[in-house]
């Protein structure tokens, strides 16, 4: 996708603070952060929202999660993380790759808001 910023950040042209990167995941610290801690997971390949995850593309979701899960234990988010994902425009959802919040390092509330 020509004009995705996740498609950018993974190609390299715009450059961002790694936190974890493979050949099909990249997790990157947020440059508005929430939390102490809140770092964006992402497939490389572009995915436009969990609604478009089908059993050809489900497999980078499970081991986000499981890049996610070395992520916190690194960081010590020991007393608890939140992820969160938006699907659409009036979820929040900003940019339309699919990605991950990982957020941790201070207490949540429910409802978010």
């Amino acid at each position: 996708m020509n004009d995705c910023i996740f498609c950018k950040i993974i190609a390299g042209e715009i450059p961002s603070k790694k936190a974890y990167e493979d050949d099909t995941v990249l997790a990157f610290y947020d440059l508005s952060p929430q939390a102490p801690v809140h770092i964006l997971v992402i497939p490389k390949a572009h995915i436009t929202s969990a609604a478009d995850i089908t059993g050809d593309n489900s497999a980078v979701v499970a081991h986000i999660f499981e890049v996610i899960a070395s992520l916190t234990k690194q960081l010590g988010l020991n007393d608890g993380f939140r992820v969160v994902t938006n699907i659409g425009d009036s979820a929040g959802q900003s940019v339309k790759h699919l990605h991950y919040h990982l957020l941790g390092g201070r207490d949540f509330t429910w409802p978010p808001g």
